[in-house]
C-alpha cells in the first residue's frame, strides 16, 4: 500500500489550479477538496452510510468561504454522528426541513392557505368575518408560531380573556376556525395530529338567543326614526332596501348594480353571496326601484349600490345598518337581521302564504327538486306579496317620510340627508 497522503494546508489549497477535468485533493478522515475545471473549489465529506454501507458524498461548502479549519470541524462532527449510527447527511436535511418549517409553516401562513380554499365555499361577508376574527384575536399571538408548536393549553390561555368578557359566540367561532386550520395542516402533511380537536368543550357555551326584532305595531316608530336620524343617505337607503327586499345584512350591503334587471324588475343575488349557496331572485317593487333611483346619483357609476365610505370601490360593511340602528336608540330592541323576522311576522299575520314567505326569506326548501321546479314560478307569485309589503312599509312611514315614497316625493324636493 502507498503511504497516506499528507494533509492539506492553506498554501496547497490556494496553489491548486483548475485542470481540464475535475480532480480531488484528500485531507484525510473523509474530507476532500474537489477542484472543478471552472476554477471553483468545493469541500466534500466522503463516507459509508451507517446502514446501507453505500459510499456517499456530502457537500460541506465552497472554499475559501468555508476555510480548511471549518471544514475539518464539520468533518469531526459528521464522524461523531456516524459513530452513533446516524447518517450526517440525513440529519442535516432534517434540521434544514425543521428550520424551514419554522419560518414557512407558521400558523398565519397555514391559515392563509386554508382561507384561500375556505373563502370559495362561503359568502364574501362570512369570509371577511373569518379573516377579521383571526387577524384581531389570533395572529398577534400565534401568527409567527410554527404550526407544529401550536398546542391546546396555549390556545386556551389565548381565548380565556374573551370568555371572561362574555364574548362566548366569538370564542365558539374561533375554536371552530382554529380546528379547521389545524385539520388542514394534518391533511397537508405539516403535522401528524390536530391538538385542538376537543378544545371547544373547555369553554362556556353561548346561550342561543333570537335576533332582536320589533313587534309589528312598532314598524311606524322605526320608519319615523330612520327618517329623522342624522345618517348618510346611503345608510338610510341601505336600511330601507334591506327592509323592502327582506334580505340579510350581508346580502343587502353587497348589492351590485350589475345584478339589477330594471326591465324585468328583479334582483338576482349570485349563489356565492347567499348564506345557503343558492341563487336568490327577488321581484322588485316600485318602492324598491325608487330607492335605487334615489341612490343612483351617489353610486350609479360604481360597482356596488352601497359603497364604503373609505374605499368607494368596495361595498359598505355588513354591520353598517346595524350600527346605525344602535345610534338611533334601538340597541337591544332591533338588529338589522331582525327586520326579516318583523317582515315574516307581519306577512304571516296578514294571511300571506307561509310558503311564499319562506321563499322570499331565502330559506331553503327541504325538497330541493320541488324547490328547483318552483323557483321560476315563485318569482311572479311573490310579486303581489312583495308589493303589499312595500305599501305597508310606506304607510308605516306616514307617506313621504320614506325614501321610497315615490308618489308623494316625485315632484317634491327631497330634504338632503348627509
Amino acid at each position: 500500500m502507498c503511504a497516506q497522503a499528507s494533509r492539506l494546508s492553506e498554501l496547497k489549497l490556494k496553489a491548486a489550479k483548475p485542470k481540464e477535468k475535475d480532480y480531488i485533493l484528500v485531507d484525510g478522515d473523509g474530507l476532500q477538496m474537489r477542484v472543478r475545471s471552472n476554477g471553483s473549489k468545493l469541500w466534500n465529506f466522503n463516507y459509508y452510510h451507517p446502514v446501507t454501507k453505500k459510499r456517499i458524498n456530502m457537500g460541506l461548502g465552497a472554499y475559501p468561504e468555508l476555510s480548511l479549519a471549518q471544514a475539518r470541524k464539520m468533518t469531526v462532527e459528521a464522524r461523531e454522528l456516524l459513530a452513533t449510527g446516524i447518517d450526517p447527511k440525513e440529519e442535516r436535511d432534517n434540521l434544514k426541513q425543521a428550520k424551514r418549517a419554522a419560518t414557512e409553516h407558521t400558523f398565519q401562513n397555514v391559515a392563509t392557505a386554508w382561507y384561500e380554499l375556505k373563502k370559495d365555499s362561503v359568502t364574501q361577508a362570512y369570509a371577511e368575518d373569518i379573516w377579521r376574527s383571526l387577524t384581531l384575536h389570533v395572529f398577534p399571538d400565534l401568527g409567527t408560531t410554527p404550526i407544529s408548536a401550536i398546542n391546546a393549553p396555549q390556545v386556551i390561555n389565548l381565548l380565556r380573556p374573551l370568555e371572561a368578557k362574555g364574548s362566548l359566540e366569538t370564542v365558539k367561532r374561533l375554536t371552530q376556525r382554529l380546528n379547521e386550520i389545524m385539520t388542514y395542516g394534518v391533511n397537508s402533511g405539516l403535522i401528524h395530529a390536530n391538538p385542538l380537536s376537543g378544545i371547544r368543550s373547555v369553554f362556556k357555551k353561548p346561550k342561543k338567543k333570537n335576533m332582536a326584532a320589533l313587534p309589528p305595531d312598532e314598524l311606524s316608530e322605526l320608519m319615523v326614526a330612520i327618517a329623522n336620524a342624522s345618517i348618510k343617505r346611503t345608510t338610510r337607503c341601505l336600511i330601507e332596501w334591506q327592509l323592502h327586499t327582506m334580505t340579510r345584512p350581508a346580502e343587502a350591503a353587497t348589492t351590485r348594480w350589475a345584478d339589477i334587471d330594471f326591465e324585468k324588475k328583479i334582483w338576482t343575488i349570485p349563489a356565492e353571496r347567499m348564506k345557503k349557496r343558492r341563487t336568490h331572485i327577488i321581484p322588485l317593487t316600485e318602492q324598491a326601484l325608487a330607492l335605487l333611483e334615489a341612490i343612483k346619483p351617489y353610486s350609479g357609476h360604481r360597482e356596488y349600490v352601497f359603497p364604503a365610505d373609505r374605499n368607494p370601490r368596495t361595498h359598505c360593511n355588513s354591520q353598517t345598518a346595524n350600527m346605525a340602528l344602535k345610534r338611533m336608540g334601538f340597541e337591544g330592541r332591533l338588529v338589522s337581521h331582525g327586520m326579516r323576522s318583523m317582515a315574516s311576522t307581519i306577512l304571516n299575520e296578514h294571511g300571506w302564504d307561509p310558503e311564499m314567505i319562506e321563499v322570499a326569506l331565502a330559506h331553503v326548501d327541504k325538497d330541493e327538486v320541488r324547490s328547483a321546479y318552483n323557483r321560476a314560478d315563485y318569482i311572479e307569485r311573490r310579486r303581489p306579496m312583495m308589493a303589499w309589503w312595500s305599501e305597508h312599509i310606506q304607510e308605516a312611514a306616514r307617506g313621504n317620510l320614506s325614501m321610497s315614497a315615490i308618489k308623494e316625493n316625485r315632484d317634491r324636493k327631497v330634504v338632503s340627508i348627509r
